[in-house]
């Protein structure tokens, strides 16, 4: 079993930057990889960016490449989301989740562990 909370989101303005960050207890956090989706009001939870248990690797959506970036600390058990150049479309409960798979994915089936959500909301 893995609890992961998440914390940092909070109200910005377009075109700020924000840092989410989830920590991680229970079982060897190192052993998974991590993911970061989001839910925004009447939607589907989406996919948002993972990182290996290395963090040898990353993956991002094309909706927030090259403005998000996904780190971890193994040592702290932690994982965090830096989001620059905010846009009120990433108006969402950021959630982190952890998977036991060995190849990256943007699909929620292949995470087994959610936290409860961060809100992050951005206005224009």
């Amino acid at each position: 079993q893995v609890q992961l909370v998440e914390s940092g989101g909070g109200l910005v303005q377009a075109g700020d930057s924000l840092r989410v960050s989830c920590a991680a207890s229970g079982r060897t956090f190192s052993r998974y990889a991590m993911g970061w989706f989001r839910q925004a009001p009447g939607k589907e939870r989406e996919f948002v960016a993972a990182i290996t248990w290395s963090a040898g690797g990353t993956y991002y959506a094309d909706s927030v490449k090259g403005r998000f970036t996904i780190s971890r600390d193994n040592a702290k058990n932690t994982v965090s989301l830096q989001m620059n150049s905010l846009k009120p479309e990433d108006t969402a409960a950021y959630y982190c989740a952890a998977s036991s798979r060995l190849v990256l994915s943007d699909r929620r089936r292949e995470y087994d562990y959610w936290g409860q959500g961060t809100q992050v909301t951005v206005s224009s």
